[in-house]
């Protein structure tokens, strides 16, 4: 249908024509490239996923728009690396009406940070107006792990709140770490797990 149209145009209508349906594509493939998670440079390993390259100076154009358009600053090279779980250790997506507890050792790092997000990319509130927790604050055992419940009813030891309903996300950030730059050489288990442990 398109080619019997072009073919009964003028060609200046022809050529505004190719112009503008030129232009609708270009747009519509270039937002919807940029709308959702960095397509680019994804490394995925025991249920975490990171970018370790978002925050470089040859980082790709995809990332460089999502960056701009969001508003987030990642973290550079020499500084650490975020890691991601959208979903707990049999691969479900995390939903608030959840229970769930984030369990084991981080790598090696001078610090870190376990926050969680909503759907809307922004930390979660609750009425504990907490939605997170540092490397510092948090209870270990005598091994030097730790448990975090992840529930909206109170729970024994570290615990986040959760918000009544939607998505979650769980962002564990290393910084003054070895691994920033790649995370192939991690041992098994030496990043924590996101088990669930009841839903209503």
């Amino acid at each position: 249908m398109v080619l019997a149209l072009s073919r009964s145009l003028p060609p200046l209508a022809y050529a505004l024509y190719s112009l503008a349906l030129a232009l609708i594509l270009g747009l519509g493939t270039a937002y919807w490239s940029v709308r959702g998670t960095y397509p680019l440079g994804r490394t995925q390993t025991q249920g975490w996923t990171a970018f370790p390259k978002l925050g470089a100076r040859d980082v790709d154009p995809y990332a460089r728009a999502i960056l701009a358009r969001t508003g987030d600053i990642p973290l550079g090279l020499g500084e650490g690396i975020a890691l991601l779980a959208e979903a707990d250790s049999e691969g479900r997506a995390l939903d608030a009406a959840c229970r769930y507890r984030i369990s084991g050792i981080t790598p090696v790092a001078r610090f870190w940070t376990l926050t969680l997000y909503g759907p809307d990319g922004r930390p979660v509130r609750t009425e504990l107006e907490r939605s997170g927790f540092t490397s510092a604050e948090v209870v270990r055992d005598a091994e030097g792990h730790f448990e975090i419940a992840l529930a909206r009813l109170p729970q024994a030891g570290n615990w986040l709140q959760t918000p009544a309903q939607g998505r979650l996300r769980a962002i564990l950030r290393l910084y003054d770490t070895p691994v920033a730059g790649s995370l192939s050489w991690l041992d098994p288990g030496s990043l924590p797990t996101v088990r669930r442990e009841g839903c209503p």
